[in-house]
């Protein structure tokens, strides 16, 4: 009866929670990417130099505020799961410490930007014009940053309670602004890339100052060592997984490059649409995070595992249908992006095994959904190392064989399917659904 339960999608208690989460979480996440579209937009119509300035500052903004989501993640799970609980008070504590911990985040990602600024844009292989741009946007987007920690907790703590509408309010009205102050202090004042850089600043600041007042509306007490720690274990595992993930993905990339401008050019054509999808997937993750973490604080191991088991069932069905759309557009969809014949042949030799793993990802964010929301961050953390640990020989093998792209993404699939294994084979256990108002 319960394997049934996980595979049908006829109507179940379940789904109109799961929309109600996931609709908003979606928004909140699509707001990021389309803030960083019209800001390539923006900046493209300087120049090449300032839009190569810009993808270098914002590849290393991305990869440093990417490793500190755990500041949303573990602050929802802890959240929702005080909240399942009826510890309302508690709940409230959590997210007063994730704010004091942001904001020491925050102190730390300003100081090393504003150091390091230089040193990074050269590691990332600019030079000249282009790392001069690189270092001022970076130089003064690092006074976001502190801003930015608090708009990530705040998030944590508003999803953990069950509230998806009030960060996607401030996300959409915080990029709305940035917008407007960019096309005002790039075109209107001409401060140029500076003028970009200022803009995203001040609408963080903005951004931060709305969560933090959600917060202190909510309940606030002063910093409790303690429990800022418990944040930072769960942080610290949160950050390994997400380390692991973001360097085979960087693995990929620089092998790639070593192969050829058409296979990384193909790649990259895969890779965004990757990433785009992923958005969808991640909504449903987001749900899951905080239903089971919510069922479970309120002692509910049953219903935690049936709402669990419905999440995976939508996120795979999604997949489903998405590696059917890609699979009957998979001539039509790599034209839209270039029209060199050479890439296009590269981008047909992956496609179908890109629409393939689509399943297999919504399987995967699923269950890292619901494992995140369990606080099984622990597990997480090593089953992503593992899975690294067998991506990564593929795609060195494939640069040394000569693979080729196939053999890379191949051992992209072989990531995905040990992910798949690794938490398909603790969900199927009883160790994550401990109940309780904390994880253990």
């Amino acid at each position: 009866m319960r394997r049934r339960s996980l595979l049908t999608l006829s109507a179940s208690p379940h789904d109109r929670e799961i929309l109600r989460l996931a609709v908003p979480a979606l928004g909140a996440l699509a707001a990021e990417p389309l803030y960083v579209l019209v800001d390539t937009a923006i900046v493209g119509h300087l120049g090449t130099t300032q839009l190569a300035s810009l993808a270098v500052a914002a590849t290393v903004l991305g990869t440093g505020f990417a490793i500190f989501n755990f500041l949303t993640y573990g602050t929802t799970a802890q959240v929702a799961r005080l909240h399942g609980a009826g510890l309302e008070d508690e709940a409230v504590g959590v997210g007063a410490q994730a704010q004091w911990l942001s904001l020491v985040i925050g102190a730390v990602l300003l100081v090393g930007l504003l150091v390091l600024a230089r040193p990074l844009a050269t590691l990332m292989g600019a030079d000249d014009e282009v790392a001069d741009g690189a270092t001022t946007y970076l130089r003064i987007s690092a006074l976001g940053a502190p801003a930015f920690m608090l708009a990530s907790a705040g998030q944590g703590f508003l999803r953990g309670m069950g509230d998806l509408r009030t960060p996607l309010v401030i996300l959409v009205c915080a990029h709305a602004v940035n917008v407007v102050l960019e096309l005002v202090f790039v075109y209107g004042f001409g401060w140029g890339l500076a003028g970009s850089a200022w803009g995203t600043v001040i609408a963080q600041a903005g951004m931060g100052a709305a969560f933090l007042a959600v917060q202190l509306r909510a309940g606030w007490q002063r910093p409790v060592p303690a429990r800022m720690r418990s944040l930072m274990r769960v942080g610290t595992e949160i950050a390994v997984r997400t380390t692991a993930l973001l360097a085979s993905f960087l693995v990929a990339s620089a092998v790639l490059a070593r192969v050829g401008a058409a296979s990384l050019a193909a790649h990259q054509i895969a890779f965004q649409l990757f990433i785009f999808l992923a958005l969808v997937l991640d909504a449903l993750a987001i749900a899951a995070q905080i239903i089971v973490g919510r069922m479970l604080g309120a002692g509910d191991a049953a219903g935690a595992r049936a709402a669990a088991g419905r999440m995976i069932a939508w996120s795979v069905a999604l997949g489903a249908v998405f590696a059917v759309v890609l699979l009957a557009l998979g001539d039509v969809i790599p034209r839209a992006f270039t029209s060199d014949p050479v890439v296009i042949a590269r981008a047909h030799e992956i496609w179908w095994l890109f629409a393939a793993m689509m399943p297999l990802n919504g399987a995967v964010f699923a269950l890292d959904g619901i494992l995140i929301g369990a606080g099984d961050t622990r597990f997480l953390m090593w089953g992503m190392l593992a899975a690294a640990a067998v991506y990564v020989p593929i795609a060195l093998l494939a640069l040394h064989r000569g693979w080729g792209i196939e053999g890379v993404w191949w051992g992209l699939a072989a990531l995905i399917a040990m992910r798949l294994a690794t938490c398909g084979l603790r969900f199927a256990g009883e160790r994550w659904a401990l109940t309780g108002a904390t994880a253990g």
